[in-house]
């Protein structure tokens, strides 16, 4: 596995490090239990990394040195493939010839390094784009930066080297053929998972008391990189247009935002602080540091409902996590999160980033207390169609697929 940019070592929730991290950590998890060994080559950001390092029985983790350890934004990175891509034909020169069977590269920096590396070893390629430019910048939150001409070539040379495209929902697939030109043969479905072990129904009293929250808070949550994108500025604003609809909850009410700033937002890490204190309401909003699956399971069952309002999201591991944890979910209708949420089952979707429109579906919730139950309970049914296991099981499909011979490959995936 290739994971240029991002380290499945990173703790997901600041810098770079998000949903994609818990997706190449969970898969190869997976897909190791099943006696296949899994390497995943990152790029080294600090000087005292091993070079390898064993992240779990069969799951190697390979720090490459390409670059400045620190100091390197993503869109400066595309500088270093050649010395990443140096770095990952060294390990394989170390071994006999035909060592690694096959590679599973995500997001479009990586697929540039799995292209050449499928030319070199001979080997099939196939590829997870996890985001896309093209998509991204079709639905560019205010104050964002677009994406750089440079990504969107890089995406479509990746496109055209990939034997095989996952697509982590239909919607994906379905923009991959449309605006990338994408073989329709080549291009699956594959929903990404959430650890059904660790997110799972718990005590809200308790995970209050152990959060240091109030018992009869009602407590609104955001988790994830605080930038444009992921757009927490829409639950700020919304909270305060609610608090002009209830005042009543002024003394009662709790936003938390579980992240720290990434991407363009790390330009003014405390904009959505000084927001909050623009709007008055910085004594309800409650920031908290990225924090571990277990932590942070903890901090959904506390809450009272977990809002999403990406500007698009290619899944929307947030809201599956929170489901999976009982809690109601509102999302934005974009992307991903169309099938992350069921809509009126295990959560509520919202058409555009309005703050009236949100304060009004939040107003709507927060008075019915018999609707908060019913969607937390929907919540936990449909995410228990999303395990891990599931999406190991499909993926390995699409690995047989792609080392099957050509007249074979077919049949593989059952088409």
């Amino acid at each position: 596995m290739l994971s240029v940019h991002t380290s499945p070592l990173d703790q997901p929730g600041v810098g770079d490090a998000g949903g994609m991290n818990v997706y190449v950590v969970e898969l190869a998890r997976r897909i190791a239990a099943l006696d296949i060994e899994v390497e995943i080559f990152t790029r080294a950001t600090r000087s005292d990394l091993p070079p390898v390092v064993e992240a779990d029985p069969g799951v190697r983790v390979r720090h490459v040195v390409a670059g400045p350890f620190e100091g390197l934004a993503k869109n400066e990175l595309p500088a270093q493939l050649c010395a990443f891509a140096r770095g990952v034909l060294r390990a394989e020169a170390d071994h006999e010839v035909g060592w690694y069977d096959l590679i599973h590269s995500h997001y479009w920096l990586s697929g540039q390094i799995g292209a050449l590396a499928k030319e070199r070893w001979g080997v099939p390629l196939v590829h997870s784009m996890h985001t896309m430019g093209k998509v991204k910048n079709a639905l560019l939150a205010a104050g964002d930066e677009p994406e750089p001409r440079a990504r969107i070539i890089g995406e479509e040379q990746v496109v055209e080297a990939a034997d095989w495209l996952v697509a982590n929902t239909d919607e994906e697939a379905r923009q991959l053929i449309e605006m990338y030109d994408a073989d329709p043969r080549s291009v699956v479905t594959v929903n990404p998972g959430v650890d059904l072990e660790v997110f799972t129904p718990g005590d809200c009293l308790a995970a209050r008391r152990l959060l240091g929250l109030p018992e009869d808070a009602v407590v609104l949550m955001f988790v994830g990189r605080i930038q444009p994108l992921k757009a927490p500025d829409v639950l700020v604003r919304a909270a305060a247009e609610l608090l002009t609809l209830r005042p009543e909850l002024r003394d009662r009410l709790v936003v938390a935002v579980v992240g720290g700033p990434s991407g363009s937002g790390t330009a003014a890490p405390d904009a959505l602080a000084d927001l909050a204190a623009d709007l008055g309401i910085a004594a309800n909003v409650r920031f908290v540091p990225p924090v571990r699956q277990a932590e942070l399971a903890q901090w959904y069952r506390a809450a009272t409902l977990v809002a999403v309002p990406s500007y698009n999201e290619s899944f929307g591991l947030v809201a599956l996590e929170a489901q999976a944890c009982g809690t109601p979910v509102v999302a934005a209708a974009t992307g991903g999160l169309l099938t992350a949420v069921s809509d009126g089952d295990s959560g509520i979707l919202v058409d555009g980033h309005d703050p009236r429109e949100w304060a009004r579906v939040l107003e709507e919730l927060l008075g019915d207390p018999a609707q908060l139950t019913r969607l937390g309970l929907g919540g936990v049914k449909h995410a228990q169609g999303f395990g891990w296991a599931v999406t190991a099981a499909r993926t390995l499909e699409i690995y047989a697929a792609a080392l099957a011979p050509p007249e074979h490959s077919v049949r593989v995936l059952g088409r």
